[in-house]
């Protein structure tokens, strides 16, 4: 529940971002407010999701 997920941001479209699940890129993109995710994000960004947070990917 808590483990490690890495994204990369695929898409930005208004107040949303348009995530892609980089272990199993069969899955649907997963959207996601702009307001939850670090403010440099971009396109093309990999942030990861942990502890019910997002934060950007190294």
């Amino acid at each position: 529940m808590f483990e490690r997920i890495d994204y990369e941001v695929k898409r930005i479209d208004g107040d949303y971002a348009y995530l892609q699940n980089t272990e199993n890129r069969d899955e649907e993109l997963k959207c996601v407010a702009m307001a939850l995710l670090p403010p440099e994000i971009m396109e093309g960004s990999r942030v990861a999701y942990e502890m019910l947070q997002y934060f950007m990917a190294e």
